[in-house]
């Protein structure tokens, strides 16, 4: 199993509930993961419900078992002033060039330099050991930036070729590579069964593809029940309306309600089932795009209730019936 899980997916899909849940699911049975952002949304401070994430790793939730999930906001700009002291010995120098925009005006002319710190921070984490020469994490899952740019969000060493061939930045970025172009990294793409998300993620798998990045798995999230499937409703069109009116009397429908019949209710019950058969067949058309990208496929339920604490644990639990750790 990689120790680096990176989550990506197009906005509104649900990725970072799902690296959420994912952190859960693998630190079940005393396992501990840390759980990173590089947005700055502080969107894995709002799930787990508590304040805001400092820069700082700290322990956000127990997994069943007796895992720890640990939790880390990465900022570009505190990242980089860590970077300078471990390379260049700065020190209150750093903090002298965070005062004039210095670190603000780097990251903004070179963006390939704020990805190599983000992705480097978590990279760290992955490689990091105890006294005991145990690594710190069992796993590390980053809440990653969404589909349409992950593959240059972690292609960092290209991202970085035309700034700096030798030196520091050139030896992180390397180090970077090092470990996501490896068995370590596993990038998991999360969508709905939508047009728009389905395609922007078999785009998004070519992309990591090309740029020789692993891809995980296809995880498909906010899945509805199925009420119905095509045996049913090939029977509700190949039924007589006198039929189904029939039946609903049977049932106690219709019949009892003042001035009211059960042919009433066929009408709108058939109007149901044609909208429930329209969106069933473009579910089935999703998934057979999904199956033709050669990935393993998880699914995650729509939640009744919406996302609460409860919903995520709910959700490590699926991924965890479905192999996910």
């Amino acid at each position: 199993m990689s120790r680096l899980q990176v989550v990506s997916g197009k906005g509104g899909t649900g990725k970072t509930t799902v690296a959420a849940a994912l952190a859960l699911a693998l630190a079940t049975e005393g396992k501990r993961a840390l759980l990173v952002e590089v947005e700055g949304r502080q969107g894995i401070a709002q799930l787990f419900e508590t304040e805001a994430l400092p820069y700082e790793e700290r322990k956000i939730a127990v997994a069943p078992g007796g895992g720890e999930v640990y939790a880390l906001a990465i900022d570009a700009e505190r990242a980089l002033l860590d970077y300078l002291q471990m390379f260049y010995k700065l020190g209150s120098a750093g903090r002298a060039l965070k005062k004039l925009g210095a670190i603000d005006f780097a990251t903004t002319i070179a963006p390939g330099v704020r990805d190599v710190l983000l992705t480097g921070k978590a990279c760290e984490a992955v490689r990091r050991k105890d006294k005991s020469g145990r690594f710190t994490y069992d796993y590390v899952v980053m809440d990653a930036p969404p589909t349409g740019r992950i593959a240059r969000f972690l292609n960092v060493n290209d991202e970085v070729a035309g700034l700096a061939k030798v030196g520091p930045i050139h030896n992180q970025a390397q180090a970077v590579m090092r470990v996501l172009k490896s068995r370590e990294t596993a990038v998991h793409l999360v969508t709905l069964l939508e047009e728009m998300p389905v395609q922007e993620t078999a785009d998004g798998i070519a992309e990591l593809r090309s740029a020789r990045l692993p891809v995980g798995r296809i995880i498909v999230n906010m899945v509805r029940p199925a009420v119905l499937d095509q045996t049913d409703l090939d029977l509700v069109r190949s039924t007589p309306r006198t039929a189904l009116a029939r039946s609903l009397s049977g049932a106690g429908l219709g019949g009892a309600r003042r001035g009211g019949h059960a042919e009433r209710l066929v009408d709108p019950l058939l109007g149901q089932a044609e909208e429930y058969a329209e969106r069933y067949a473009l579910e089935q058309e999703q998934r057979a795009v999904l199956g033709d990208l050669d990935l393993p496929l998880l699914e995650l339920p729509l939640l009744a209730e919406g996302m609460d604490l409860a919903g995520l644990y709910e959700l490590a639990t699926e991924l965890r019936k479905q192999g996910i750790a």
